[in-house]
C-alpha cells in the first residue's frame, strides 16, 4: 500500500485533532486509499515541537515550515497555524509540488484568499480545506435528502454558529482577536463554517446584508503558557490589550437558486458550547439539524397525513453517508475527530484517485468573499434610520 509522507506545522489544538485523524483513518477506512505517514512536526517554539513528536506520534520535528516545505520526502503539507501564516507556507508548499490540507478561514482577507486559489490553480496538485462539519453524517444526510427532493425546492435557510468561551471579560487576548493574525474574529472563526454549509446545503450566496459588533473591547494579556480557547487562569489583569475584531455577526442573505437566509455567529453565546444548528425550508417539508445532538437529523414531511404530521428524529449509522466507516450501530454517539477522520479519507483519496475534492481553496476563496462583503457592509452602511 502506498504510503504519503505528511509535515504538520502548528502543533497546537487543531495539529492534535488531525494527528489523530491521520492515525485513524486507515482503521475506520480498509483498506485505506494509502497510508497516511505522520513524518515532520513543525512549531516555532522547540519544546512544543519536540513533545508533539512524541505526544502525536511523528518521527521527527522541527521549528521552521521551510525545512518541511522544501523537504523531499514530504508529501503534504498540513497547515494548522494561525491565520496570517496560511498564505506564505501554502505558495511555498505548492511551488514545491506538496499537496496541501490548510486549516479554515483559508486566509485573513480576500485578496490572500485569492492568491491562495490562483497558486494552487496552477500547482497541479491537491488542496483541500477543513470545513469539516460538513462531513458530519447528518450533514450529508441532509445533502442527500435535498439533492432526491425529498423537502422540494429550497426556500430559505438559516444557520447559527454560537460559542461562550469569549463571553467572559476575563478571557485573555489570543491571536483570535487580532486583526493583523486572524482578519476577523466570529465571522471567519465561526461564521465561515455556517457560510459553507449553506453554500453546500443550498446554493452560492449572492448578496448579503447585516451587522456585527465587538463586545469587549480590551482583554487581559497572557502571562504564559499555550494559547487555548477559553484560558481564563493565565493573565495579568493588570495589563491589557485591544480587542479590534467582532465579537458577533448577524446578515441575512439571498442565494443564486432564489432562496433567502440568515446566519448568525457569535463567541459570546452564554451557554452555547458548540451551537451549530441549520433550518432549511423546503416547499415540502423542513430539515433541523443541531450539532450537539449530531447523532440526530429533524425532517418534516409535507405530504405525510395531517394527523400525523411532525418533524421525525434519524439517528444516523451504518445506513447513512460514511456511517459504515465509523461505528457498528447507530446514535453511538459521532464525535468530532470523526468528521476530521471522514475529511482526512476523502483528501487521501483524492491524492490517491487524481480527483478534485471540496471544500478545496476555491471554496475558501468564495467564502472570503462573502466574509469580505460582511465586513464592508460596517464601513459602507446597511441600516435605515427610523
Amino acid at each position: 500500500m502506498e504510503e504519503l509522507k505528511i509535515a504538520l506545522i502548528g502543533a497546537g489544538f487543531m495539529g492534535k485533532a488531525h494527528s489523530m485523524a491521520f492515525a485513524t483513518m486507515p482503521m475506520c477506512y480498509w483498506p485505506a486509499p494509502a497510508l497516511p505517514v505522520r513524518d515532520l512536526v513543525i512549531d516555532i517554539d522547540k519544546d512544543i515541537a519536540e513533545e508533539a513528536m512524541l505526544r502525536f506520534g511523528f518521527s521527527r520535528f522541527g521549528t521552521d515550515w521551510k525545512q518541511a516545505v522544501t523537504d523531499p520526502s514530504i508529501d503534504i503539507i498540513d497547515i494548522a497555524t494561525p491565520n496570517d501564516m496560511h498564505l506564505e507556507i501554502a505558495i511555498e508548499a505548492f511551488k514545491n509540488g506538496k499537496h496541501v490540507f490548510c486549516e479554515k478561514p483559508i486566509a485573513r482577507n480576500v485578496a490572500e484568499a485569492e492568491q491562495m486559489y490562483n497558486a494552487a490553480k496552477s500547482s497541479g496538485v491537491k488542496h483541500m480545506l477543513a470545513f469539516n462539519y460538513r462531513r458530519t453524517p447528518g450533514v450529508l444526510l441532509a445533502k442527500e435528502i435535498i439533492e432526491k427532493g425529498e423537502i422540494g425546492s429550497i426556500q430559505s435557510f438559516r444557520g447559527t454558529y454560537h460559542q461562550d468561551w469569549s463571553a467572559a471579560q476575563s478571557t485573555p487576548i489570543s491571536w483570535r482577536f487580532q486583526k493583523d493574525i486572524s482578519g476577523s474574529g466570529a465571522l471567519g472563526d465561526l461564521g465561515s463554517h455556517v457560510i459553507d454549509l449553506a453554500r453546500f446545503l443550498v446554493s452560492e450566496i449572492s448578496h448579503v446584508t447585516g451587522y456585527s459588533n465587538t463586545l469587549i473591547g480590551e482583554r487581559p494579556i497572557r502571562c504564559g503558557g499555550v494559547d487555548t480557547i477559553g484560558n481564563v487562569q493565565i493573565q495579568d489583569r493588570t495589563r491589557m490589550a485591544t480587542v479590534d475584531v467582532d465579537d458577533e455577526v448577524s446578515f441575512i442573505c439571498k442565494f443564486k437558486n432564489g432562496a433567502s437566509g440568515s446566519i448568525e455567529a457569535t463567541r459570546n453565546a452564554w451557554g452555547r458550547n458548540n451551537f451549530i444548528t441549520l433550518e432549511i425550508y423546503g416547499d415540502k417539508g423542513s430539515i433541523y439539524f443541531n450539532y450537539e445532538n449530531r447523532d440526530e437529523l429533524q425532517v418534516f414531511y409535507a405530504d405525510d397525513p395531517v394527523n400525523r404530521r411532525g418533524f421525525r428524529t434519524i439517528y444516523t449509522g451504518p445506513a447513512h453517508p460514511e456511517g459504515s466507516a465509523l461505528w457498528p450501530i447507530p446514535a453511538l454517539g459521532i464525535g468530532y475527530i470523526d468528521t476530521k477522520i471522514i475529511e482526512c479519507h476523502d483528501f487521501i483519496q483524492a491524492i490517491i484517485e487524481n480527483k478534485e475534492v471540496s471544500p478545496n481553496f476555491k471554496d475558501g476563496f468564495e467564502i472570503a468573499k462573502i466574509c469580505d462583503a460582511v465586513q464592508r457592509l460596517e464601513d459602507e452602511g446597511s441600516w435605515l434610520s427610523i
